[in-house]
């Protein structure tokens, strides 16, 4: 069966698991794993920011970010598609007493926010209106198909949000995929963001694993909310070595899956009646055709291939580097037989 669901279906390899053995650790809640301390350095170091945390989720990354970035009443302003508003179990408002306005959805926008678009969404403050702390943006899009922002949107949503006095937040989840589509260099997304979270357990293959990233303060006090949250840990330089190896190893081989999604998605489009409403930029495509979406998914999977509802017509496909040549051609093989 070949697994297109998601890029978090990988194994670790014989290579990571290596790594691993090798890893010197200790205990991290004592601040005493060596391989942990040298790998939120590194990851800060890369992205231009002062110190990262290691944690084990991208919703915890994002929500020690949002947390830090906001006092109680604030809003976090959002795209209606954000992971942060529609998969992290509403837990802003749970954990951190905010909550988020989303920007309404252009046709066409991928998921991506406009400079222009986000004056009109920040609140006056008054003391009855929640108020506008933080812009949160995703880069990669997940429900946007992939979609990533140029240099150019993120420096022009820098200026917006310095004016109108708002943080901003990355939610990098897939920025790995994003610095390949674009060829930004890690250090800008430093200098436009506040805060990011990171994930390692994407299409780069760890096993688990996300970094937030942010100031030395703002990490100080994440590490203590990390405490309360349950995520304190203890030897996680076994865990870090296996991202660190990911970052290293794994990263060059995501060009090859992007390429592969464009493949499907020209196959795709050769199609009638089905309909790719998002070009291609990274390795998710999403389709959606006049069959329901729970039926697609059940026909492909009798012919060997995974895929996630997205809707009730659409369907999410996701290339990782555990998709090999062989495996992509069968995928064609079968999306072609299919549709």
């Amino acid at each position: 069966m070949i697994d297109l669901r998601s890029d978090t279906v990988t194994r670790p390899t014989k290579e990571m698991l290596e790594a691993m053995n090798k890893a010197e650790v200790g205990d991290d809640v004592f601040a005493e794993d060596p391989s942990a301390i040298a790998f939120q350095q590194k990851m800060a170091g890369l992205f231009g920011m002062e110190a990262g945390l290691f944690v084990p989720s991208g919703t915890m990354s994002n929500q020690l970010c949002l947390n830090v970035l906001t006092e109680t009443g604030d809003e976090v302003i959002a795209h209606e598609t954000a992971h942060i508003f529609n998969y992290e179990s509403t837990s802003a408002g749970w954990l951190s007493n905010i909550h988020i306005r989303p920007i309404s959805k252009i046709n066409g926008d991928r998921g991506l926010i406009s400079a222009h678009q986000v004056s009109a969404y920040v609140r006056t403050r008054n003391e009855w209106d929640p108020w506008s702390a933080v812009l949160a943006l995703e880069n990669t899009t997940n429900k946007g198909g992939g979609a990533c922002y140029s240099k150019e949107n993120l420096v022009a949503l820098k200026k917006t949000a310095d004016q109108e006095n708002l943080k901003i937040h990355i939610d990098g989840a897939r920025i790995w995929n994003a610095m390949t589509v674009t060829g930004i260099e890690p250090a800008v997304f430093g200098e436009i963001a506040d805060t990011m979270s990171i994930c390692f357990s994407k299409g780069l293959g760890a096993p688990v694993g996300s970094m937030m990233l942010g100031t030395k303060e703002m990490i100080s006090k994440a590490r203590r909310i990390r405490k309360m949250l349950g995520g304190g840990m203890r030897q996680i330089g076994l865990l870090t070595s296996a991202c660190d190896y990911a970052v290293e190893n794994h990263w060059p081989l995501m060009q090859e899956d992007h390429r592969r999604a464009k493949e499907l998605e020209k196959l795709l489009k050769s199609k009638d009646g089905v309909n790719v409403p998002a070009q291609v930029e990274s390795n998710i495509l999403i389709f959606n055709s006049d069959r329901n979406s729970l039926e697609v998914v059940k026909e492909l999977a009798k012919h060997g291939v995974k895929v996630v509802p997205f809707g009730p017509k659409d369907v999410r496909v996701t290339y990782h580097f555990q998709v090999s040549e062989e495996d992509h051609q069968k995928v064609i093989e079968v999306f072609d037989s299919v549709f």
